[in-house]
């Protein structure tokens, strides 16, 4: 009989060996040193209020073609001590948030609007004294952070936002989009020197399956001006009531109340297919605005196009893995399936790296497509998020001058880096088209949607599976050929100065001429839009005098400055950062508006936490529905064994089963 001695000498051995590995059993470190997402941690201090915000409740108004939206935080502190909460949420790309109010019991403080540190200062300041107090910033324009100081046990905290945005259609839909969750990004930059306008990419989140303790809800008023052909909501369980043929209420049915884990989607149609265009005149106390808002003309397919090349830009990272992948392959087996003969395409995989199919684009024959079709559905989520890297690939590609380019970039833009790739796509203009898929059930729209804008292209989104074979029809006719070309405005006898956009490029779409600016004088003269259609010269014109001013409200001032602000900070690259800042702070402070160089901050004139000292919370963020925990990477202190440690117990195991087996053939053969 063999002792026992063999194995305990084993187990010293293997102790021995992990004491080599100091990662092993212990919680990396690698992710606290980038500004990487984590998952949360239950328990962490059970004598802490972990998830303060209880409750958001969106109230909106849509008035023909403008959204007004008041979106209610409810925070709380269920625990024994002060904490200072802090909440990552998002918005849509096109809001113009111009108000905030924090309620205190009965005290109700309006938030005011200052340059950026020294709103910060101010909180601050608040915090240190140890009065509650209020801070909006602007993370990016469609993600804010909202930091609520002093929250005392039992208090009840209501903040309430106030933003306006334009509802835009396209093919005559209208769509009102209300994002819920920010998804987690992938981000490489070392998080001791990082600027503070990315330090919120390090947030945590909530495993996948873990429902968000905090309820949701939505009230949509809908008046139309017109007669309405539909109204849908296209993401979550609805009740809609009917005030009459142009007034609708939709609101979620009881079942919805978790439904803050994907965009809500509200979609309508005036009757008819028409679209709401039009003149809308606003005076003012100092300035006077107007919007034109022009139908175009019905689409025309050319019969001779030139040939085309499509390049696939496919992301492939860990956020992608299960419902974004899957759609993505479907859609794209789609899109490369129906291409014609005489055009050539290209395949770019990337996640923390890229790797194209071809050094040069192939032409579309059978043999090629199936090759791509067969690489693309190889493929499984996995890795960081590095699009800049494989766009730039894509940009360098050897390019036929007779051909027209398009890249169509595939992603649900969990990324940090937007405006690099902005930038990029823009240097780019003279000889690429950018198109721009998101899918995903909470995609980064202010990524999606500023890669279409860069590029003068148009942003598709696929929020479920069912959408893949709608949005990739929509797609093909979108391509074909374009609306209008060549489009000029001219104001002959109408005061206007200030316009934005200062150029309109090509429509592709059926989606109106849209054009903002300011007026001054008498109103008289005419606005002229020409251009150039299918079917040859297109001209529509509006009589000035034929519409009347509205005498109140501020509306179309908050729609032109975000407008302005958008130009210059989301997508512009000719002027300097200093000038830049210096221009978009001013139009911040000018017209009320949170901008990324303006906050809200609103603080209680009254003491409330004499010794100032309170626990920081961060609130844990649900992952958007259909996103794995993948997009996360494990985050802090998971479950899952380090690799070297899975390693040396498989070792461990296989060694004490050979030793089991070597005294069994010993015993056997009665040596």
């Amino acid at each position: 009989m063999m002792s026992k001695q063999p194995q305990f000498t084993i187990f010293v051995v293997f102790l021995g060996l992990l004491l080599c590995f100091p990662s092993a059993g212990k919680c990396k470190t690698a992710l606290s040193k980038t500004l990487s997402p984590y998952f949360f941690i239950e328990n962490e201090d059970a004598a802490v209020e972990q998830f303060p915000l209880k409750s958001t409740h969106a109230t909106v108004n849509i008035n023909g073609v403008i959204a007004d939206v008041v979106i209610r935080q409810t925070y709380a502190n269920d625990g024994p001590q002060p904490i200072n909460a802090r909440y990552i949420f998002p918005a849509s790309t096109r809001a113009a948030v111009h108000g905030m109010t924090m309620t205190i019991g009965e005290t109700i403080i309006k938030a005011q609007i200052k340059e950026r540190k020294l709103a910060q200062q101010t909180f601050d300041t608040a915090k240190k004294q140890g009065k509650s107090a209020s801070l909006l910033k602007q993370q990016r324009p469609n993600v804010f952070t909202m930091s609520v100081a002093n929250i005392m046990p039992g208090d009840t905290i209501a903040i309430e936002l106030h933003y306006t945005e334009l509802l835009v259609p396209t093919d005559g839909v209208y769509e009102f989009v209300y994002p819920t969750v920010v998804g987690p990004r992938y981000s490489d930059q070392p998080a001791a020197n990082a600027p503070e306008i990315d330090r919120w990419i390090k947030n945590p989140y909530l495993k996948q399956g873990v429902a968000s303790p905090t309820a949701f809800d939505i009230d949509v008023n809908l008046v139309a001006g017109m007669e309405l052909q539909e109204a849908v909501c296209t993401s979550h369980d609805t009740d809609i009531t009917w005030e009459d043929k142009t007034m609708a209420r939709i609101k979620l049915k009881n079942t919805e109340k978790q439904g803050g884990d994907r965009d809500f989607i509200l979609r309508y149609r005036l009757a008819g297919q028409k679209i709401n265009s039009g003149l809308i005149l606003q005076r003012g106390q100092d300035e006077n605005f107007f919007l034109m808002m022009v139908q175009p003309p019905a689409r025309v397919k050319p019969t001779d196009l030139p040939p085309r090349e499509y390049i696939f830009v496919v992301d492939i990272s860990g956020s992608m893995n299960g419902f974004p992948l899957n759609t993505a392959k479907k859609l794209l087996t789609r899109l490369i399936g129906n291409l014609q003969a005489k055009d050539r395409f290209n395949v770019i995989l990337f996640a923390g790296s890229s790797k194209i199919m071809a050094s040069s684009s192939l032409p579309a024959t059978s043999d090629n497509i199936r090759q791509a079709v067969h690489l693309i559905e190889r493929q499984r989520g996995g890795g960081g998020t590095r699009l800049y890297s494989a766009l730039k690939k894509g940009m360098d590609l050897p390019k036929d001058e007779n051909s027209s380019r398009t890249i169509l970039i595939v992603t649900d833009g969990y990324i940090g880096a937007e405006k690099e790739v902005f930038r990029l796509i823009q240097k780019n203009l003279n000889k690429t088209n950018v198109f721009a898929f998101g899918i995903g059930s909470s995609v980064n729209r202010y990524l999606i949607e500023g890669m279409a804008k860069s590029g003068q292209g148009e942003p598709f989104i696929v929020t479920k599976p069912s959408d893949a074979g709608q949005v990739a029809r929509q797609f093909q006719d979108y391509v074909q050929s374009p609306v209008l070309t060549n489009i000029s405005i001219k104001y002959d006898g109408f005061d206007a100065y200030d316009i934005e956009p200062i150029s309109i490029p090509d429509l592709f779409a059926q989606r109106p001429v849209i054009v903002f600016g300011k007026w001054r004088g008498v109103l008289k003269g005419t606005i002229q839009v020409d251009g150039v259609s299918g079917d040859g010269n297109y001209t529509h014109d509006f009589k000035v005098a034929d519409h009347t001013p509205r005498e109140t409200g501020q509306t179309l001032s908050y729609l032109w400055a975000r407008k302005r602000i958008a130009r210059l900070s989301d997508f512009n690259v000719q002027k300097g950062n200093a000038e830049n800042q210096a221009e978009i702070t001013n139009m911040g402070l000018t017209y009320n508006l949170l901008t990324a160089y303006t906050s809200f901050v609103g603080v209680h004139e009254v003491v409330r936490n004499p010794k100032a000292k309170a626990k920081n919370v961060t609130q844990p963020l649900p992952l958007p529905k259909h996103v794995s925990n993948l997009a996360v990477g494990g985050g802090t202190c998971s479950n899952t064994p380090e690799p070297e440690l899975t390693v040396l117990l498989v070792l461990a195991v296989m060694i004490v089963i050979g030793m089991r087996r070597y005294r069994r053939s010993k015993h056997a053969f009665g040596i």
